[in-house]
């Protein structure tokens, strides 16, 4: 998903532009009756902002995070790493690199008007379909 942010930050998102990410995933995840941990890291994979909504597992906090972070890191939705790091797969064990990543849906890469990575969100807490949906509407949130 393609973010349109004017003025973004030296490392990719604001603070603000983090926070207006996570309402929109918020109200997201209310629709889908789901409680979301859903994090924010700027262009160098540093968080800038993270939500954990009432009630949601607290085991899913790292894993929100470690999901934004794999999405930067490698510039593609955390689905499409999964896919690729199966048994047999051009990045199979990848999930062992870099202190833990996450290789199923929820993390989603954010881009700027140029196309370029300014950063990337996290959604765990449900279903990989609905972490993602979350994720995916929190992706597309434009300043």
């Amino acid at each position: 998903m393609i973010c349109s942010f004017i003025g973004f930050s030296q490392n990719g998102i604001s603070l603000e532009q983090a926070e207006k990410m996570i309402a929109v995933a918020k109200e997201k995840a209310i629709s889908l009756d789901t409680k979301m941990n859903i994090s924010i890291v700027d262009a160098g994979a540093n968080l800038v902002a993270f939500v954990r909504m009432d009630g949601a597992w607290l085991g899913s906090a790292d894993i929100s995070l470690k999901k934004a972070k794999t999405a930067r890191y490698f510039n593609m939705n955390t689905g499409i790493i999964g896919s690729l790091s199966q048994p047999g797969g051009s990045l199979y064990n990848i999930e062992h690199s870099n202190g833990g990543l996450i290789t199923f849906p929820g993390g989603v890469p954010i881009k700027n008007e140029a196309g370029e990575v300014i950063g990337a969100i996290g959604v765990s807490g449900s279903s990989v379909e609905n972490d993602h949906a979350v994720a995916e509407a929190g992706a597309s949130t434009t300043n």
